[in-house]
């Protein structure tokens, strides 16, 4: 018996593999018709469409093709309705009330009796009671006769087509249209053609859409949004974008002027985005845009904000401003990001940022920043409350912000240089009292050698009553200290381990082994600041600190 032939861009599977076909007919040098295949596993490919040099169709991903014969072992797939009744409906075994079940996590190994698993298989085969249903890698590729889903299980609320067989959006749209209450649709892992016959109807009460590994364009996502006027949430990872503008800015925006979207949340997790500047001018048409998924893409480099004359498209009364201005949540990790100036923009596009991920990028992995990474961003980002999934204290806060003004203090800059390389620092010099000097004079350098590099601390034993205020007015911390204990002049490294420090003070004021570790240590800021030395920034050096020539510190028993 002759078996049909398929048309270009159906959907098949064969030997467990799905895939597209994009060529039907003969190869020269071969007898016979061939079915050319794309695979949606390129690791299943041998070519991308080319047979002794002669090009007979292209592919989506390189080297993911190959040619096969047609033969009756391919499955073209089964309709919505096959696929339902196939997973949830269960024939009832009948007779005995109890049945012996293996547990799958077994193995095999473990066998158990349950009781009444036919009621549970009645309740189950009762489809139009079902609102979640996962469908995930059935052979789906149609939707069936039309009214059969509507009349048997039209409450689907939340619906997962991952991984099936269904060619293209019109037969998308065949399946949701019946079903009126639909608000999630999964579609990862399919390859979908878009369609001039889609329903409009189809769509419009799907608040959040999934095509992770569809190799979805944006040009196609920005093409489809019309229909889903209620959208709110999209993910669009693993497609292999490489940027968001792929058609003329104008363009996008006559085509969706009348369709303002409501989305608030993209996830484009997984991609080859480089270009910050460009991604989030294309996002200027999602204007309620408020969560920002770029995690694992290819960004090195964040530009400052849209100046008055370039980014986003402009009109005489609108003046420039961040596409992006909105958003509240922006996850940065697992990209290529190596410098502090690309954390000094983002205030600027993201003025509202709450939380933000910067895990695996060089900048906070690289050795020489690692230390004080998590401070630095935070002190750069004045609206972050969350920062790679942990929050941030408003001590965290005041720590971080007094440390990196410390940092900044031992830069020899101008305070104009301080401004271009430290946006932040006006705001946090006025908010935490510190004195904008002048440039301090240079001096003459001295030799290098161990002598020199020493620097002299004082210690003192804080005054009865227990530990020191936060802060004191800066004219009001030398009376403080006159009312403290003893105190000792110490030589140190500014390379010297607080670690180490802690027990060259301890030897200092001999302080029994005992009670070592009641001891608590501060460093007196010269703004008046109290900043205590907690114990899991031990292994950072006295610079870090910002400790120089003069610095002091407080010595209190946590017990007192």
């Amino acid at each position: 018996m002759a078996v049909s032939l398929p048309s270009i861009g159906t959907r098949i599977s064969h030997s467990g593999h799905l895939g597209t076909v994009r060529f039907v007919g003969p190869v020269e040098g071969t007898q016979g018709i061939w079915l050319g295949v794309e695979w949606d596993d390129p690791k299943r490919g041998k070519h991308s469409g080319v047979k002794d040099g002669k090009q007979y169709f292209t592919c989506l991903v390189p080297n993911s093709a190959s040619f096969i014969r047609s033969s009756s072992t391919i499955s073209y797939g089964v309709t919505f309705m096959a696929a339902l009744t196939a997973k949830y409906i269960e024939t009832p075994h009948g007779g005995s009330a109890s049945e012996k079940v293996i547990l799958g996590s077994s193995g095999g190994a473990i066998k158990v009796e349950a009781v009444g698993l036919d009621k549970i298989r009645g309740k189950l085969a009762q489809l139009e009671r079902l609102r979640e249903v996962s469908l995930d890698n059935e052979l789906v590729s149609s939707a069936g006769p039309p009214g059969e889903i509507r009349r048997t299980c039209h409450g689907i609320r939340g619906l997962d087509l991952s991984k099936n067989l269904i060619p293209g959006w019109d037969i998308v749209a065949a399946i949701a249209v019946e079903l009126s209450d639909l608000r999630r649709l999964s579609l990862n892992q399919n390859r979908l053609r878009l369609s001039q016959h889609m329903d409009i109807r189809a769509f419009q009460r799907l608040e959040e859409l999934q095509l992770n590994a569809t190799l979805t364009t944006w040009e196609e996502f920005q093409a489809l949004l019309p229909c889903m006027p209620s959208l709110t949430s999209v993910e669009l990872g693993y497609n292999c974008l490489r940027t968001l503008q792929q058609e003329s800015r104008d363009d996008v925006t006559d085509r969706n002027s009348s369709n303002i979207s409501i989305i608030k949340s993209v996830n484009l997790d997984g991609n080859e985005l480089e270009d910050f500047a460009d991604l989030c001018a294309a996002l200027h048409t999602l204007p309620a845009l408020q969560r920002l998924v770029l995690t694992s893409n290819r960004i090195a480099h964040i530009p400052g904000p849209p100046s008055d004359h370039g980014g986003v498209p402009q009109t005489d009364s609108a003046p420039a401003r961040s596409p992006i201005q909105g958003l509240k949540h922006l996850a940065l990790a697992l990209n290529c990001i190596a410098f502090w100036s690309d954390i000094d923009a983002l205030p600027g596009w993201c003025p509202h940022l709450e939380s933000m991920t910067l895990a695996g990028n060089p900048l906070v992995d690289d050795p020489a920043h690692k230390m004080h990474a998590r401070s630095f961003a935070i002190s750069k980002i004045p609206t972050l409350k969350i920062l790679d999934g942990a929050t941030i204290t408003l001590k965290e806060r005041r720590d971080a912000e007094l440390l990196y003004l410390s940092y900044i203090s031992k830069e020899s800059l101008s305070d104009a240089e301080k401004r271009a390389a430290h946006p932040q620092w006006d705001a946090l010099s006025s908010k935490h009292g510190v004195v904008i000097s002048l440039a301090q004079p240079s001096v003459q350098d001295a030799p290098d050698t161990l002598r020199n590099r020493l620097i002299n601390v004082r210690v003192h034993t804080a005054a009865p009553g227990g530990p020191p205020p936060h802060s004191l007015p800066s004219d009001a911390v030398q009376g403080y200290l006159c009312t403290c204990g003893a105190h000792v002049a110490l030589r140190v490294l500014s390379t010297m381990a607080v670690r180490t420090f802690r027990m060259k003070v301890m030897k200092a004021f001999k302080v029994p082994r005992d009670k070592q570790g009641a001891m608590r240590l501060w460093i007196v800021l010269p703004e008046g600041h109290f900043v205590e030395i907690d114990e899991e920034y031990a292994g950072r050096d006295l610079s870090w600190w910002g400790v120089e020539e003069g610095t002091t510190f407080l010595l209190a028993d946590s017990v007192s």
